[in-house]
């Protein structure tokens, strides 16, 4: 990793001293604000976090802020709501919604002049009971009925707030003993009422997304899957025929929740750009690197040194490939991580607990400083910017 200085670090150190001279401060004695990972990003690109509005956000003072929310607003240039915007937060009940959570990250973003991710509209999990239960007797109709209204109704309330969308989440299931994948047509709720034609589904839920919202960006999301393989495979097979039929698709994000159990897939790069040649941005949406812990609950040397390299990692894989929109962590400190609590794993984020902040924040923050300002990919060695 190289540590040059960018452009922009330059401009602040200018700036500082202006403004040192203007108070009559000795230029010598200004001193340059401390990097950020939003203000290394380039222009093209935004440096984002999850964050959960209805228990971090709801009481937000601009003026006295809690410490995550004054690292979270001087850290990331877009924020997604990690649970507000799901079916069991925004939609409990048939004829009720609750916008609370999801305002106050929208709230949130507009006083730290962050963009905002929404996530997400179309998934199998985190449904309220009404809809599961429901979708047993559900016709097709009924279904779609029930969806739109959902679609239009969130979409809508945050028109123009929202840069990017989620819209079908997780839609393929891994069939790892049979080496493929098929569509949830039994776990989600919605695609099982409409099993005849789920792909007509999902396209008329980017249209009723689009006519909600023209000026947002359209997503598949999906776990397993950065590099080329059985599931990307799925979704660019599906990415050709939603936008063969017309439907609004614009992008394709990988989550990136990886584990040092596993390897690194090195065909990141060519699976994004596959998809990017189809007119499509790309993007790393949920990224964190989990790894199993000793029996004092710390990781070694080694782990580390290892999961900095993998957030490097898929880092370069977005900066390489320019239709790479955004790059989200989900979550940044381990004490508000969901990976604890889903697998026997932990130490998955870019700071502790107590937001010190670990070889992986300052692997990002590296390659974001060596990155070429507004174009991408990463600048050539040896360039002098």
């Amino acid at each position: 990793m190289s540590h040059s200085t960018p452009i922009k670090r330059a401009v602040a150190v200018a700036a500082a001293a202006v403004t040192a001279l203007a108070l009559g401060v000795p230029a010598a004695q200004a001193t340059p604000p401390e990097p950020t990972l939003r203000s290394e990003a380039p222009r093209d690109l935004e440096i984002g976090s999850a964050v959960w509005g209805q228990r971090d956000l709801l009481d937000h003072d601009r003026k006295n802020p809690t410490e995550f929310q004054r690292i979270l607003g001087a850290e990331f240039g877009s924020v997604t709501p990690e649970n507000d915007m799901k079916w069991a937060e925004i939609h409990p009940e048939p004829d009720v919604y609750d916008f609370s959570g999801a305002d106050a990250v929208i709230a949130f973003a507009k006083a730290n002049r962050q963009e905002v991710r929404g996530h997400t509209l179309l998934w199998h999990s985190q449904n309220p009971d009404w809809v599961t239960e429901a979708s047993n007797t559900w016709t097709c109709d009924e279904a779609r009925d029930v969806l739109e209204d959902h679609v239009r109704t969130v979409v809508g309330r945050y028109a123009g707030e929202i840069y990017e969308w989620d819209v079908a989440n997780e839609i393929f299931q891994d069939e790892w003993d049979a080496g493929g994948v098929r569509l949830r047509t039994e776990a989600n709720p919605f695609l099982k009422a409409c099993s005849a034609d789920p792909v007509g589904l999902i396209g008329d839920v980017f249209r009723w997304a689009h006519e909600a919202d023209p000026e947002a960006l359209l997503f598949l999301n999906d776990y397993n899957a950065e590099g080329i393989n059985a599931k990307t495979d799925a979704y660019y097979e599906l990415a050709q025929e939603l936008l063969a039929d017309g439907a609004p698709l614009q992008g394709f994000g990988a989550q990136a929740h990886l584990s040092l159990q596993y390897g690194f897939d090195d065909s990141m790069r060519a699976n994004f750009e596959r998809f990017a040649a189809l007119g499509l941005k790309v993007a790393v949406t949920e990224a964190d690197v989990r790894m199993p812990l000793g029996d004092d609950g710390e990781p070694t040397t080694e782990q580390i040194a290892l999961q900095a390299d993998r957030y490097d990692r898929l880092l370069q894989a977005c900066l390489d490939v320019a239709a790479c929109t955004s790059f989200t962590v989900w979550g940044f400190d381990d004490g508000r991580s969901w990976v604890p609590g889903v697998f026997p794993e932990g130490y998955a984020t870019i700071m502790t607990e107590g937001f010190e902040k670990k070889p992986a924040y300052f692997a990002l923050l590296d390659g974001l400083t060596d990155a070429t300002p507004g174009t991408s990919p990463r600048t050539p060695p040896g360039l002098n910017r």
